[in-house]
């Protein structure tokens, strides 16, 4: 005999019974600490399934809860029971009643017997850590918890806020250098005999009741003091996600189990039959196995963790959607946007359609409905023209809208007219390359038979948009690929600018553009602008058209768009 058991059962019983019985069967003695909260019918009921096993006994219960000092002091009984009443064991090993042996006894009792001495147990300090929860690292051994972080958080909250106020510092036990690890341990007779009998175990009892989950530095703890070798790991397959919570094992892990080479795994999902039967059964052929290393699986699990806490670029799921910026990338692709251009060509977007490939839609951002490319009123992945659900979350529609067309460039017009909350969503992207046209929403007012007293409010109302708009893009903060001419820069030389644009998304006739797009007549719009300013406004963003000039003429001087990266 040379390994027992002390188990610490909640629930389920009926699996800690099969669990039990496996150890029993292959002559481990085994201690079992029932947890008080379990029915006296149900524990009743649970010593009975296990009578007939003389090796197996049950200790004085104790009320646990998660994160308080009843975890250690429930160990603590089932530990001094099994070293008492069974003389030959020479590891003891701390499980759960949520436990399953994936390796068979003989060869974890092979494994101890050649490392006789050695105590199995994760014993690192704080600062070696990554991994400790809601900042609460030195602030564990420094300040004291005595109210439950799970029926009383409001006072656990109160209380860690009123002693970071303060500047609290507990006096740490004399001697004694605080370190955290797994609760799951297996110890020698010696080590833990030397924890128990410690003359001073008062004074590091009133020290560790008052820590932030004691049964993860208990031990982990103490057992710097009197071990003669440590290996800082366990021999529990116990693994946690990115919020600090279990992972639960399921049956499609049945071979990801047994790469790990652990000889116990927890926490094992009660319904997990193929697990239950398959490590439970019959034991393998004898084959060399390896050491018990967790760390063969942490890539797949960091993969997981990356996975749900990241996912893929530009899919919002429902574990990160709550969270801002936790999205790996705000969009899935790369994406075309086009302010001015469709007011100042005919068939902007057809044109560009046909020179780059792109899909080029109308305003999706219209206040009247999205208007999606060829007029359609639905689109990819069930998208709605409707404005009302678009405007619902207009994040969201772009988001969709790109993720739904993966692998076709998308590029849509927008302007101050349209809905502008998608405008600092759409400048904090990577992937949107925006191409501004300033002041050429005049140009429809310009064509337009409204009375001029409307086309000069209209005008004003416009402008103060787009000048927001533009004080957006031109951030420090933009992320976005942004280009802005005023519409004379542009007019100067427009294709030059054209071939900049297209050239961004990928141009279909070897690099140049095949031919150029249909500008809308301006004859009279200096004439035009003037007006506007007789009426009182001052239209600046068109930058300055001479009155009878051509404004789609050459001879002023050239500008260069402005590039904001």
């Amino acid at each position: 005999m040379s390994v027992g058991f002390a188990m610490l059962v909640h629930e389920p019983l009926g699996r800690a019974v099969q669990v039990a019985r496996h150890w029993a069967s292959a002559g481990c003695p085994i201690v079992i600490h029932v947890d008080k909260s379990v029915g006296r019918a149900a524990y009743d009921g649970f010593v009975r399934d296990l009578a007939d096993f003389p090796d197996i006994l049950f200790c004085d219960r104790h009320s646990c809860e998660w994160g308080t000092w009843s975890l250690v002091a429930a160990s603590q009984t089932a530990a001094t029971m099994l070293l008492d009443r069974f003389p030959d064991v020479r590891h003891a090993f701390l499980a759960s009643g949520s436990c399953l042996p994936l390796r068979p006894v003989e060869e974890l009792r092979k494994y101890l017997a050649e490392n006789p001495r050695t105590d199995f147990i994760e014993s690192v300090t704080t600062k070696d850590v990554p991994w400790t929860i809601g900042g609460l690292d030195n602030e564990r051994f420094s300040f004291s918890f005595p109210f439950s972080w799970k029926r009383q958080r409001f006072l656990f909250d109160r209380y860690v806020r009123l002693q970071r106020l303060i500047g609290r510092q507990r006096e740490i036990p004399e001697n004694i250098v605080p370190h955290l690890g797994s609760q799951w341990w297996c110890l020698t007779r010696r080590t833990l005999t030397a924890i128990l009998d410690d003359p001073k175990r008062d004074v590091f009892e009133r020290y560790f009741r008052r820590v932030w989950i004691p049964d993860e530095s208990y031990y982990q703890t103490l057992v710097r003091r009197y071990s003669e070798r440590i290996e800082s790991r366990s021999l529990t397959l116990s693994k946690f996600d990115f919020q600090g919570k279990p992972h639960i094992f399921y049956d499609d892990h049945l071979q990801l189990l047994r790469r790990s080479d652990c000889f116990v795994a927890r926490k094992i999902w009660p319904q997990a039959d193929r697990l239950y039967s398959s490590f439970l059964g019959a034991p393998p052929p004898a084959g060399h196995r390896a050491d018990p290393n967790p760390g063969k699986i942490d890539q797949l699990f960091a993969r997981a963790v990356d996975r749900r806490t990241r996912g893929r670029a530009g899919l919002y799921m429902q574990s990160r959607f709550p969270n801002w910026d936790w999205e790996n990338g705000k969009t899935a692709g790369p994406y075309s946007v086009f302010s001015g251009f469709g007011d100042l060509f005919e068939d902007f977007g057809g044109w560009m359609s046909r020179q780059t490939g792109c899909r080029v839609h109308g305003h999706l951002y219209a206040p009247k409905r999205a208007e999606f490319a060829e007029g359609l009123t639905n689109f990819a992945g069930g998208l709605t023209d409707s404005a009302a659900l678009r405007d619902y979350n207009p994040v969201a529609f772009l988001t969709n809208l790109i993720w739904n067309t993966r692998g076709e460039r998308q590029g849509f017009l927008f302007g101050p007219a349209d809905n502008q909350k998608i405008a600092p969503f759409i400048a904090a992207d990577p992937n949107a390359q925006i191409s501004v046209i300033s002041g050429a929403w005049a140009i429809p007012l310009f064509h337009s038979n409204l009375n001029f007293g409307d086309i000069r409010m209209t005008a004003a109302g416009l402008q103060k948009i787009e000048t927001k708009c533009l004080d957006v893009l031109r951030s420090p903060h933009t992320r976005a690929r942004v280009r802005i001419w005023t519409m004379a820069e542009f007019l100067e030389h427009p294709m030059e600018a054209l071939q900049t644009v297209a050239g961004e998304i990928g141009l279909q006739n070897e690099g140049r553009l095949a031919e150029a797009p249909r500008l809308r007549n301006l004859d009279g719009f200096g004439q035009f602008l003037q007006n506007l300013k007789n009426q009182g406004m001052h239209p600046h963003l068109m930058g300055e058209f001479s009155i009878g000039s051509d404004p789609g003429g050459s001879a002023r001087t050239a500008h260069k768009p402005k590039l904001v990266k």
